[in-house]
């Protein structure tokens, strides 16, 4: 009865008493949940429109963000080395189109998948020998991202909202409307889209698939800047950033592979849920950590009702 108490009872009792306590959990949960979405979104656009799970899509967050911080040190300000980062992720989706996929066009899944997980440790030594192994601190203040806070006073309480978990959110926001925008609206959108619907019809009307790819794995080189510079203002920047690339895994199972909706719900989602039970659950009963683990049990249990994530198509082979 007391563990039935400390499950059910206690964690909803505890939000209830302290609903200011309550929405700080929620904040960092969201501001979490929409960084976890833009990594995520990264691997749904190279997989939506070739099929391919770029497992280097970590690693390209620490690459762009480690580049942006290098011309910097380089004497550069801090425009113009935003402007030269995005040349570097240009000139890099060119070199992967020309020397890693095209002459992988038409082979296997799993040999293309190969292919960016070679790109990783590629990125990572290139990456530890041109800008060394330590972490970096990321130029916050030279890039105009605020390192203030506000305090607002809600139901009795206090929440501290830090400014550039603000910015974060709003640029994600931004990048995820372009984005949407850029997809549905434009010609080479429609474009990205049709290839990923059926490759030889896209290739039958005369679309460019090397193009299209260098497009593709570019705009992946952008949202993997700004993943980069809001992570970074978090917690550096430094090649142990890659790890929370994998927490785009979860979000992409529960999520689905190709849909955009669903990387951005299952972003938030992942972070939200998992803030609430470390807080309320985790840290009372299992003595905390809960957050290293919980995305992926609780994407565990949503495959097992729903194989092709929530927002995935349903697969039906004849036989």
């Amino acid at each position: 009865m007391e563990l039935v108490q400390q499950i059910f009872v206690a964690p909803f009792a505890f939000m209830v008493e302290d609903p200011a306590f309550l929405l700080q959990t929620l904040w960092e949960g969201l501001v979490s949940g929409v960084l976890y979405a833009l990594i995520a979104l990264g691997f749904v656009l190279i997989f939506r429109s070739s099929q391919i799970f770029n497992f280097a899509q970590g690693i390209m967050v620490v690459f762009a963000g480690l580049s942006l911080v290098g011309l910097h040190e380089a004497g550069m300000p801090a425009s113009v080395a935003f402007a030269g980062t995005l040349v570097i992720m240009f000139a890099l989706a060119a070199a992967i189109e020309r020397v890693v996929l095209r002459p992988l066009v038409n082979q296997p899944a799993i040999i293309l998948f190969m292919a960016t997980f070679g790109l990783t440790f590629v990125l990572i030594g290139s990456g530890q020998l041109i800008f060394g192994g330590e972490n970096k601190v990321m130029i916050t203040e030279q890039l105009g991202i605020p390192t203030g806070s506000w305090e607002i006073e809600p139901f009795g309480g206090f929440v501290l909202i830090e400014q550039k978990d603000f910015v974060a959110v709003a640029s994600a926001l931004v990048l995820v409307a372009a984005l949407v925008v850029f997809l549905n609206r434009t010609r080479m959108g429609r474009a990205i889209r049709a290839l990923g619907d059926d490759h030889q019809a896209a290739l039958s009307v005369g679309i460019s698939l090397s193009q299209i790819w260098v497009i593709v794995w570019f705009i992946a080189g952008i949202i993997a800047l700004v993943t980069g510079i809001v992570w970074g203002a978090r917690a550096g920047v430094s090649f142990a950033l890659e790890i929370i690339a994998f927490k785009a895994l979860p979000v992409l199972l529960l999520g689905g592979l190709e849909s955009v909706t669903g990387a951005i719900v299952g972003g938030i989602a992942i972070g939200l849920l998992e803030k609430l039970f470390e807080i309320y659950w985790g840290q009372p009963l299992l003595g905390g950590s809960t957050e290293t683990w919980f995305a992926y049990v609780f994407a565990l249990i949503v495959l097992v009702f729903r194989p092709q994530g929530l927002f995935g198509e349903k697969i039906i082979e004849r036989v």
